[in-house]
């Protein structure tokens, strides 16, 4: 009962947020008829069946200047996609828990170089595959850049509760030295998660809607999707081997999508829910008159923590470093894709994508629910073409 009406909680409690304002593309320096293009990329990708919906929306220096939907909700293509539909958005969740880490930072109540496990005292006994202990464990800040350490573990995701997920953790050997080397895993987001309850005193879902969710007026952004939202959700696709879209085992439409509160993957959310979001971060951490986090606190979250790597990146290209959950871009030539050096950004494994540009003071979101597969006929994710149309559209 609790969860249920937490659920509805998060659909309701800011109903009266200030929507988003609009402006011609013209105005904010964008070529109308280039921006089209990015439009018609995405229409014509609905239309030939490589994505069943879409959603992008594009803002800069604060105004809308394209928000489309392409496609439908339902694999069975009755029902059209609306704007604000809702998406499991993955991996993106993983900069609004460092968000979140970082508003206890400014409380004073930790800092980033802390050890993870003078919070989390069930991980003070960690050790390497070899059964030595590390030089030392895994601090706060290294969980926030994915370098933690942590190895792979059967059964995680299976676990009950985030108290469960740690005791599970600590039994589970290192796979590297804390700090030595970045990993893409889901395991870090989630160790966050549980430190801002331990630290805060509040459940995570609860925290993350007390100070970010409902100050910034994400109204439909959460673990669960209230039962009266449901009808929004987008349908996850995938493909077969003969190439055709087909809907993959999920959880239950708008339900957690692991048992625990999942600060790496566990959010839903829409392409306006997250805009604000990236908008706040463009902005220094303020959005329509409410300060969620400090000018200097979000200067820190999208430098790149993993400087002290050799080569300082995660990518095959050598172009892109890591921030507090998220990329950031360090060599636009080596990346090979228009953008901004100092870009922040992700994708998901549903094929999300957002940016915020500080440089060009725009941020851009892309919704699809599509988990690529290496057969003939997936279109893979689109993130790439989208950035090139996204970029190539600016005139000033």
């Amino acid at each position: 009962m609790k969860r249920h009406l937490f659920a509805l909680a998060l659909a309701c409690a800011t109903a009266t947020a200030d929507p988003l304002p609009e402006g011609p593309p013209q105005a904010q320096g964008f070529a109308p008829e280039r921006l089209a293009r990015l439009d018609r990329y995405l229409a014509d990708s609905v239309a030939r069946g490589d994505h069943l919906s879409a959603v992008v929306l594009v803002m800069r220096h604060g105004r809308v200047v394209d928000w489309q939907a392409w496609g439908h909700r339902d694999t069975a293509r009755r029902e059209p996609l609306p704007r604000d539909a809702i998406f499991r958005i993955d991996a993106m969740s993983r900069a609004v828990t460092a968000a979140a880490v970082l508003t206890l930072m400014e409380e004073g109540r930790v800092n980033l170089d802390d050890a993870v496990a003078a919070y989390l005292p069930a991980l003070r006994g960690l050790r390497l595959a070899d059964g030595s202990a590390p030089r030392q464990g895994p601090t706060i800040r290294q969980v926030l850049a994915q370098t933690a350490g942590f190895g792979t573990a059967a059964g995680l995701d299976g676990a009950a509760d985030l108290d469960e997920y740690i005791m599970r953790l600590a039994a589970t050997p290192l796979a590297a030295e804390p700090g030595s080397r970045f990993r893409d895993d889901a395991i870090c987001a989630v160790v966050a998660g549980k430190l801002v309850e331990a630290v805060s005193g509040l459940r995570f879902d609860a925290f993350l809607h007390k100070r970010l969710l409902q100050p910034l007026g994400m109204r439909d952004t959460g673990f669960v999707v209230a039962p009266a939202a449901r009808h929004r959700i987008a349908a996850v696709t995938t493909t077969d081997a003969n190439g055709a879209l087909v809907a993959p085992p999920q959880p239950p439409a708008g339900q957690r999508i692991t048992p625990h509160l999942n600060g790496a993957i566990g959010l839903y959310s829409t392409a306006g829910d997250y805009a604000r979001f990236a908008q706040m971060l463009l902005n220094g951490g303020e959005l329509d008159g409410i300060r969620v986090l400090g000018r200097k606190s979000v200067e820190l979250m999208l430098q790149n923590h993993l400087s002290h790597l050799a080569p300082p990146t995660h990518d095959e290209h050598g172009a892109e470093g890591y921030g507090l959950g998220g990329g950031v871009v360090l060599d636009l030539a080596r990346r090979g894709r228009l953008g901004s050096v100092g870009q922040f950004g992700w994708t998901g494994a549903q094929s999300t994508w957002f940016t915020v540009d500080r440089q060009e003071r725009l941020v851009a979101v892309l919704m699809l629910q599509h988990l690529p597969q290496p057969v003939v006929g997936d279109a893979s994710r689109p993130a790439v073409r989208v950035s090139n149309l996204l970029y190539q559209a600016l005139a000033r």
